[in-house]
């Protein structure tokens, strides 16, 4: 063993930094910079000199880019349709996925019933640090899933597992969690930056030199710290996310990184007593399609990674009679919010000044682009003036800060969606007309704020 390292790293964004600080010169977050001394390991024999393997278990030496054989992707399908569009077709031999999430999201149970469906056809290795294998089994038995292909082992020592892996040779390896999993030549606590890295350095070496699939679960504290994740991020493959609240049925998947596969995709489940069940068609789940249409309620068309997707924008003006007015949005960007009033207010001539806002995506969608701001316009101004916009109607377009109203991606195919679950009427941007009419479709081709107004 040589001298002990010290070492700061921002815990929001896995910075390092010669010294302590106040705030992350990277991503400018107060009060995230943590120390940790690392155990530098002394290099032996074996890693000295000639004979050192690279992470594709092959002597290390350069190599011509032309001269590299190209051989076709195999991709390993999880059994569910959900997960395998987040993954971008499956799992990818030789890559590293971490699963985060909030305590309670259903992280175990999504790999649970994944490992049993893999394991009647393949070998799976379950490594569980924070339950006993008896807690795992009675998981399994109240979800009702086959198990009797499926091996797991109890154990957070990470070269104990390392040695199980390269003697039974698995195809996927799942470790619940790397939290805590630990590296005895570190003297560092289970959950520390230090633990976490090298431990999920040697899992990925792991997985570069044998090709096994391995799937770590990170978890997330109450308040939305990523501490360990944010780590990870930079050496593993795919991060993907389980969002959802306690009190919501509904999981949303999210990829946040996908060398294999499309960002930003979204999986949907439902939460049902046999575990975490795949929502198929998430617009039809996300709408509410009453007899009589409320006001301020609108229905729009985001695109999700490689689908479009259907939701319904809420608005509430009510009259402010002291004080600053409330503006509150949930699901949507709140300053993307302030600005497209300060548009209505100066492109429209609707004063509101002196009423508060309230905007609620339902269903606990986050709404992340801007293909939403025609639709949530259309929300405040039938909220304003107590008149419904019609259950049949579906809006979507940018707003820009002139008044104009802006393209989006995939015009035609969000019209064509919206078409597909009842809709006779779409609001779209002038430029994303569909170049053939579409049969039992209206399209109503708006390029100011103004002629949207004048159609209300």
């Amino acid at each position: 063993m040589a001298k002990k390292q010290t070492q700061f790293v921002c815990t929001e964004c896995g910075a390092d930094s010669p010294k302590w600080s106040g705030q992350c010169l990277q991503c400018g977050a107060w009060n995230t910079i943590s120390e940790f001394r690392e155990a530098k390991l002394a290099r032996t024999p074996s890693n000295q000199g000639g004979g050192r393997e690279g992470f594709a278990g092959q002597k290390a030496a350069l190599q011509r880019l032309d001269g590299i054989t190209l051989e076709q992707e195999m991709r390993i399908p999880t059994g569910s349709s959900e997960f395998d569009r987040v993954l971008g077709g499956g799992l990818v031999p030789g890559s590293v996925v971490l699963l985060g999430g909030h305590p309670g999201a259903g992280k175990s149970t999504l790999l649970l019933q994944t490992a049993a469906r893999l394991a009647q056809s393949l070998k799976v290795m379950y490594v569980t640090g924070e339950e006993s294998v008896q807690q795992v089994a009675l998981r399994a038995h109240r979800l009702h899933l086959e198990t009797h292909a499926l091996e797991v082992m109890a154990e957070t020592d990470v070269e104990t597992i390392l040695m199980v892996a390269e003697q039974e040779k698995p195809v996927l390896l799942i470790i619940d969690s790397i939290q805590v999993m630990v590296m005895a030549e570190l003297q560092s606590a289970p959950g520390s930056v230090a633990q976490v890295r090298e431990c999920a350095a040697l899992l990925t070496r792991l997985a570069k030199q044998s090709g096994i699939v391995v799937l770590l679960v990170g978890h997330v504290t109450k308040d939305g710290s990523l501490a360990g994740p944010k780590v990870l991020e930079h050496m593993i493959d795919a991060s993907i996310m389980l969002e959802g609240a306690e009190d919501n049925r509904f999981r949303m998947l999210r990829a946040n990184k996908n060398r294999f596969g499309a960002v930003n995709e979204l999986g949907v489940f439902a939460m049902v007593e046999q575990g975490l069940k795949e929502v198929k068609n998430p617009s039809a789940l996300f709408l509410t399609r009453e007899d009589e249409q409320a006001a301020g309620s609108v229905a729009t068309v985001v695109w999700e990674g490689t689908r479009p997707m259907l939701v319904e924008i809420q608005a509430l003006l009510d009259t402010c009679y002291g004080g600053s007015p409330r503006r509150l949005a949930v699901g949507y960007d709140q300053q993307r919010l302030a600005l497209l009033l300060a548009v209505l207010s100066r492109h429209g001539g609707l004063q509101l000044g002196d009423q508060d806002v309230f905007l609620n995506v339902v269903g606990g969608v986050k709404i992340t682009e801007t293909s939403a701001d025609l639709a949530i316009i259309m929300a405040l101004v039938s909220s304003m003036r107590d008149r419904p916009v019609g259950k049949q109607v579906a809006v979507f377009g940018e707003v820009g800060l002139s008044g104009e109203i802006r393209p989006v991606v995939s015009g035609q195919e969000r019209a064509i969606e919206a078409h597909k679950h009842g809709f006779n009427r779409v609001f779209l941007p002038k430029a994303n007309m569909p170049r053939k009419a579409i049969e039992g479709l209206e399209c109503i081709a708006i390029s100011r704020v103004s002629e949207l107004l004048e159609h209300l």
